[in-house]
């Protein structure tokens, strides 16, 4: 039996991911691209095992009890003879030119992480401390300890702040038990020196740090997505994430020498990086906070540190490419492109570098990038017109042999015939019926690239271009102006493009892809359409040029066999 309650995990309707919106569209396309032009009929990770800690119940304060303490705890002090306590609870500031930290002395316990470069999607300064997290389940650097079944006191206790060196100093005694924590910024850096130590008398109790009910921009519309717990084992060289379901039976532990550990967002971070050769510990915890909506959604929350005195530097920031590789190129782990991981990280900096050299704007340079992938791509468009050029000079070949078969199932042995009379006509005028949907298929892995950048890169996170005030987020007007034109320029290059099949109604089902492709990126970001639409522009201007140079040749004609006559009764 787990030693932690189940925490509920009610199933709610979501939005169709934009990863499925792509994977249905492709199939769409490639099932009209490969099937109708040969058989159109005008009739109709195993998750990680999970570890056991021991049950209890959460204090009405607190939050759960953490798992296992690493071994190698420091010798404690002796306790102090006398109380050490505030008379009033007050609330401090810790500051920088990045941060603005609220921390309040009842538990030293943080109220509010203001980014001070960044808002949040609804334009406001960014606080990274969930609202509707902490109702339920209490501001961040609370206290977990184990095996403290309903004990939690130090998370209610008046601690006494005292200002230091960049930052303040908390303490707390009652002539039993006492608890410091200590907080220390320095000017221009993202990276913080935190420390809590916790004894009972002389012995140290063991303890992590919590940061409850979510991590991040809270506005933004799917909050769930993007939100894990996280470790690096510098021997495994390997990045593990996990989302609010990795807990969905109870708060799940793992420790060991990691090279960092904490949780994270779409676009930012908060992970501890312990001294080198120190074990540390995560928990992963299931949170449930009301949504927008007001119903309950679940949340990854966490806790980090397990000895009965922890000091760490914690890096608390935006996932920023330079900035990451500055402090420890190992958090540069921390931008994670998914499977078109190397394609999408050469496209960042391709874009970053457009960016930063010439036109200092985020959306001119997915414009101009794009503009240089179809120049590249050119030679392959040649290809594939003179493919098509050829495929529409057998076309009536082809329509010979269909009426020939017409009539006949899938099933039909006859099939096999219509199949071999087909590739011989291939073969005989040299003709690769993929031919002409083969630019169009390498356009999805700079597609997939593209969406992997705009979802994970903070530099893209709110970059405006003209009317668009966030090319990581679809367009915020009532009637979105991007994917119509999308659409529109869509069907102008499809009817540009020439026709492979003689079939009215197989063109007419040829001219319904624009549709597809509308429903793709509809809801998709500003930014993804712009490199969509930008390269049906670029394609118009191309298949402009090839029609001009290369004017299609006038198809040969096909006699037919006069059909047979019935035999008279």
């Amino acid at each position: 039996m787990s030693d932690f309650q189940p925490i509920p995990n009610p199933q709610k309707g979501k939005e169709m991911p934009m990863e499925i919106r792509l994977v249905i569209a492709m199939v769409l396309m490639l099932a009209v691209l490969f099937v109708t032009p040969y058989f159109y009929k005008p009739t109709p990770e195993a998750p990680p095992k999970k570890q056991e800690a021991a049950k209890t119940q959460p204090a009405p304060s607190a939050a759960t009890p953490a798992a296992a303490t690493p071994a190698g705890t420091p010798a404690a002090p002796a306790a102090p003879a006398g109380a050490t306590a505030a008379v009033k609870e007050d609330v401090s500031v810790v500051e920088n030119d990045l941060f603005k930290i609220e921390v309040t002395n009842r538990g030293a316990l943080v109220k509010s992480w203001v980014l001070k470069k960044y808002k949040d999607s609804n334009g406001k300064p960014l606080d990274l401390v969930s609202t509707a997290g902490v109702k339920k389940n209490g501001y961040p650097f609370s206290v977990m300890i184990k095996g403290r079944e309903g004990w939690a006191p130090v998370n209610d206790a008046l601690f006494v702040a005292t200002a230091v060196d960049g930052g303040y100093e908390f303490a707390y005694s009652d002539g039993r038990m006492s608890a410091r924590k200590s907080i220390r910024l320095k000017k221009g850096s993202y990276l913080e020196q935190v420390g809590s130590e916790l004894f009972e008398g002389s012995v140290a109790v063991p303890h992590l740090l919590a940061w409850r009910g979510g991590f991040g921009d809270a506005s933004v519309i799917n909050l769930a997505a993007g939100k894990h717990s996280l470790s690096f084992n510098a021997a495994d060289n390997k990045l593990v994430t996990n989302d609010a379901k990795h807990a969905q039976d109870g708060p799940q532990s793992k420790a060991g020498n990691f090279s960092f550990a904490g949780l994270e967002d779409a676009y930012f971070a908060l992970v501890a990086l312990p001294p080198a050769g120190t074990s540390m510990e995560l928990l992963t915890i299931n949170d449930m906070i009301p949504d927008k909506d007001g119903k309950d959604e679940a949340i990854v929350g966490g806790a980090i540190g397990g000895a009965g005195r922890n000091q760490m530097s914690l890096f608390v920031g935006p996932k920023d490419y330079d900035l990451l590789k500055s402090i420890d190129p190992k958090l540069e782990g921390l931008i994670d492109f998914g499977w078109t991981s190397i394609m999408a990280k050469y496209l960042f900096l391709a874009l970053h570098y457009v960016n930063d050299n010439w036109v200092k704007s985020w959306g001119w340079s997915i414009i101009l990038v794009t503009i240089v992938i179809n120049i590249l791509l050119l030679p392959l468009k040649v290809s594939s017109l003179q493919s098509m050029r050829k495929m529409a000079l057998v076309q009536p070949e082809m329509n010979a042999i269909n009426d020939r078969y017409k009539g006949l199932s899938m099933k039909d042995p006859k099939m096999a015939n219509k199949n071999e009379e087909v590739m011989a006509l291939y073969k005989k005028h040299g003709v690769n019926p993929a031919g002409g949907c083969l630019p169009l298929v390498l356009q999805f892995p700079f597609l997939f690239a593209f969406y992997a950048v705009l979802s994970v890169s903070i530099e893209l996170r709110q970059a405006n271009w003209l009317w668009v005030s966030d090319l990581s987020q679809p367009e915020t007007i009532a009637i979105r102006i991007l994917p119509l034109v999308m659409i529109g320029t869509q069907f102008w290059l499809q009817r540009m493009t020439p026709a492979t099949g003689g079939d009215p109604a197989q063109q007419k089902m040829m001219m319904f892809m624009p549709l597809v492709f509308g429903f793709m990126f509809y809801g998709a970001s500003s930014g993804l359409v712009l490199y969509w639409l930008t390269g049906n522009l670029v394609g118009i201007v191309q298949q402009l040029a090839f029609n001009k140079m290369m004017p299609a040749p006038a198809a040969a004609t096909v006699v037919k066999a006069p059909a047979p006559k019935k035999k008279s009764k």
